[in-house]
């Protein structure tokens, strides 16, 4: 499975972005996807994670009401709509691919490369 992640860029804060993360190759074997983020100098943290079918997903406390995952299955991606971004919100983001939406970085054994998200005060 091969992941591809975009949509990053500068905004300031108070708005919004959607990050994309497209999947190919044997999708089945990665039926959830998540997104991480690492800013710089700290560690990598959860963000928000959903299943195939939609029916679980996942939020970190930070992401619960300003973040919403959501995919089309059809085009094989996942979305995350990020509003009302804060400074703190800055940090590369990163998708992963694995069997179940948890919050847990360790199943997800396929990662896309990074987006940068700056979010300017």
């Amino acid at each position: 499975v091969q992941l591809q992640a975009s949509g990053g860029g500068l905004v300031q804060a108070g708005g919004s972005l959607r990050l994309s993360c497209v999947a190919s190759g044997r999708t089945f074997d990665a039926p959830a996807i998540a997104w991480f983020r690492q800013a710089k100098g700290k560690e990598r943290e959860f963000v928000a994670a959903m299943n195939w079918s939609g029916n679980t997903k996942n939020y970190a406390d930070s992401a619960k009401g300003r973040f919403t995952i959501s995919r089309d299955n059809a085009k094989d991606t996942v979305y995350l709509q990020m509003n009302v971004l804060k400074p703190e919100d800055t940090a590369d983001y990163y998708c992963a691919g694995g069997p179940l939406a948890v919050t847990s970085s360790a199943p997800y054994a396929y990662w896309g490369q990074g987006t940068l998200v700056t979010v300017s005060s």
